[in-house]
Parts: C-alpha cells; sequence; structure tokens
C-alpha cells in the first residue's frame, strides 16, 4: 500500500480529520468528466469501493485543504486507471482537477494485511540496523521497476536508499516508529 507525498497532509479547521494520499489526476479524459488518475498504490481497485474521495491542492503553507466528491465509477484504462465523480459531467468540470491529489480519511481506507504499509505510515519513522546504529529517519519513498524504496536522511543530511523487501527491512514497528533493517553504516 502507499501513501504520500507528507507536505500534502492536512491539517486546518476546513481540512478533513487523519487524511492519506492515495494518488493524484493526472488529466481530463474524454469529454463526459472523465479523469485519468494515477494512484501512489497496487491495490487501486480497492478505492474503487470508496464512495467518495477527496481532492486538494497544496495551499501556501504546503498544506491541503480538501474537498470531498461522490465517485460514480472507476475503470481500468490502458495501464492506468480513468474516474469519473458525479456533478462532474463534461470536460470543463474534469480539467479543473487535473493535478489534485486524491485522498480519504483513514477510517475510509481498506485495511491493510500483515506486512503492508500505507506510505504515510512509514515517513518518518527512525531507521536502526542490527547492531543498533540509527541510520536516519524515513523522508520519502519511491517505486523502481521492482519494489518500493526508502529514502533514509541521517542528521548530517546523508541520504540512503534502502530496498524495502524483507531481505532487508526485517521490522516496522510502529509504537517504537522505528523500522530495523539488515543494512550497514557504510553502504
Amino acid at each position: 500500500m502507499a501513501g504520500l507525498p507528507a507536505s500534502v497532509l492536512s491539517e486546518g479547521e476546513d481540512a478533513a480529520p487523519d487524511m492519506v494520499v492515495l494518488g493524484r489526476v493526472n488529466e481530463a479524459y474524454g469529454l463526459r468528466g472523465w479523469v485519468r488518475v494515477h494512484f501512489f498504490s497496487d491495490d487501486a481497485e480497492a478505492f474503487g469501493a470508496m464512495p467518495q474521495w477527496w481532492f486538494g491542492t497544496p495551499a501556501d503553507g504546503g498544506k491541503a485543504h480538501w474537498q470531498a466528491h461522490e465517485l460514480s465509477a472507476l475503470k481500468p484504462h490502458g495501464k492506468g486507471y480513468v474516474a469519473k465523480f458525479s456533478r462532474m459531467d463534461d470536460r470543463t468540470a474534469a480539467e479543473a482537477i487535473e493535478g489534485c491529489f486524491i485522498a480519504a480519511p483513514r477510517a475510509a481506507l481498506p485495511g491493510t494485511a500483515k506486512g503492508e504499509y500505507y506510505w504515510v505510515d512509514l515517513l518518518g519513522l527512525d531507521v536502526v540496523n542490527a547492531e543498533g546504529a540509527r541510520l536516519g529517519r524515513v523522508v520519502d519513498l519511491m517505486r523502481s521497476g521492482a519494489h518500493e524504496v526508502l529514502c533514509v536522511r541521517d542528521e548530517a543530511g546523508q541520504e540512503r536508499l534502502l530496498p524495502f523487501v524483507a531481505a532487508v527491512v526485517k521490522d516496522v514497528d510502529s509504537a517504537l516508529r522505528e523500522i530495523r533493517v539488515d543494512w550497514g553504516v557504510d553502504w
């Protein structure tokens, strides 16, 4: 599971509580209000079961303010997905949400299986190796062709890219806010 950019997570009076970013609207598709969407997850079809999605763009302070829209349809198209929303019936309406992030309140999201995490839940966790050395904190995640990659930055600003695979990631302890890895300090 994914989530993402931390800078887009919502806070404030008009923001919905505990939002998780799921993806982004790429562009309008066709003339009848459909949009192409890019998900930050492998499980996009599960989000199609949610009755509404929230759209937002970062404000000047870097936080997004979210507005709910009722989802009418989600379907695979090529290598991605297209979505249709109620009361969004023409291309002009679809173009108005181009570039918006897609989010949902955490309570509306499907649960994760053991060993699965929303990316937003990994951001900010400390990364410690088997010898107990702190390698830094997760500042970002990214996809590679084969797997996700943790972007870890230490206090000196040095960045490490660690593959998020079982051979490297030994444990994610949300309570301790820590990820234990099999990774050397010099790697």
